[in-house]
Order: C-alpha cells, then structure tokens, then sequence
C-alpha cells in the first residue's frame, strides 16, 4: 500500500490498484497550499462526517476524477442534491465489498452538521480490508469503548488516529485505543491545521514510545509504503 497525506485528516491510500481519498480538505488549508488539489485522483472518496473541514473538496475531486463518494444516508442526499451522481449510502455495522477489497462503517463519537447548516448524520469510522492488508480510519472521534470490538474481532494492521485534542482525542487517549484496537502502529492526524489542535508533535511521539507504540506524523505531500 502507498499512502499520501495531504494534510488534516486527509490520505489517499492506493490498495490493490485502486485510490481511497479520506476526507478531502485541502484547498482551504494554509499548511497544504503546495498541494495541487486539481492534480489528485481518486477511485473512492470515503466521508466520515459533514464538517468543512472534510468534506471541502469532495464535490471537485468526485466529479473531475468520477470517483465513487462513500459516505453516510444524509450526506448522500446532500451530495445527490449537488448533482454527485458516482456515490453510495452506508451506516454505522454496514460493509460493502468492492474491487480492493471491503469497507465496513464503525462508530465514531463526534458531531456532524453540513457547511449550509443541513443535518449531517451520524459520524462513522472505517475499517478496510483487503488482501494488502487491513487499516482503521477513525474519523473525528473521542475514545470509546466500541473501539475494542474492531480489535477484538478484525486484524489491523495500522490505524490513522486523529490526536490534535479539543475537538477529538489527544495523544494519551489515542494510547488507550491503540489497546482496544490491538494495533500499535498509528499514522496521526487531525492535528496542528487550526490554533485549536496545535500540538507538541516531539512530545507525542515520545508518549508513543513510552507506551511500546509508534506514532508517525507525516508531513504534508510524503508518501510511504505500508
């Protein structure tokens, strides 16, 4: 798998041949004004919730790239209503087996509301699965106790963790899911865009290591292989 961060919570990861885009906010965000979002691809948008701050460049992305956007009922119907065609209803305890492989919606502990002020649904998390290997995407979330039904029941083999604090879980907390989710190698996310979620990135890392858990913070634009 290669995987690309282009800031906050937004990855493409390619797996199997196919390129999963998280959470598209990328033209509004100063930290990634080097990244050209009219250059990105795209095979599947997955949407987590309706905040700005996710969903920002879906429409652009999903119409020029024809992907196909997933997400839940009531941000379906707003992106229906926009003329997004390529897009699938899910919710929460829902998967859904396509080309890579599977996608399966888990809870995420969080708000959603559309930039117009349209209910959002609930947030969601996803679990993916393939023959690469399997990843958990949390999504905007605080630690919760269904966490550890992801790892008592599915193999992860890494996780991205939002760990910015105020709005989601901060470091320490992103520690105890790691153990409820049986996977201690975490890319993180949701972290420095905004004065809110600021964070000491050396301080993070090395609560990380102290915990016999790796943390690893990617800059904007870097890919690695997993």
């Amino acid at each position: 798998m290669n995987i690309t961060y282009y800031g906050h919570s937004c990855f493409c990861v390619e797996i199997n041949g196919k390129k999963l885009l998280f959470d598209p906010f990328i033209s509004a965000n100063e930290l990634a004004k080097n990244i050209n979002v009219n250059s990105i691809q795209a095979d599947y948008i997955l949407i987590s919730h309706g905040h700005q701050d996710h969903i920002l460049d879906v429409e652009s992305i999903a119409k020029r790239s024809k992907a196909k956007v997933i997400c839940n009922w009531e941000i379906y119907e707003w992106y229906t209503k926009k003329g997004v065609e390529n897009i699938h209803p899910m919710n929460i305890g829902g998967k859904i087996k396509l080309d890579f492989g599977s996608i399966k919606c888990v809870v995420a502990v969080h708000s959603s509301i559309m930039p117009d002020g349209a209910y959002g649904g609930h947030p969601m998390g996803f679990v993916i699965e393939s023959t690469e290997g399997n990843f958990y995407y949390a999504g905007d979330t605080g630690l919760t106790f269904d966490m550890k039904l992801i790892g008592d029941y599915r193999k992860i083999d890494f996780a991205f963790l939002p760990i910015g604090d105020n709005f989601t879980m901060g470091a320490d907390n992103a520690i105890i899911a790691c153990d409820f989710i049986n996977c201690n190698d975490i890319i993180g996310m949701h972290f420095d865009t905004f004065g809110y979620i600021k964070i000491n990135k050396e301080e993070a890392v090395s609560k990380f290591e102290r915990a016999g858990k790796k943390l690893n913070l990617m800059e904007i634009g870097q890919t690695i292989k997993k």
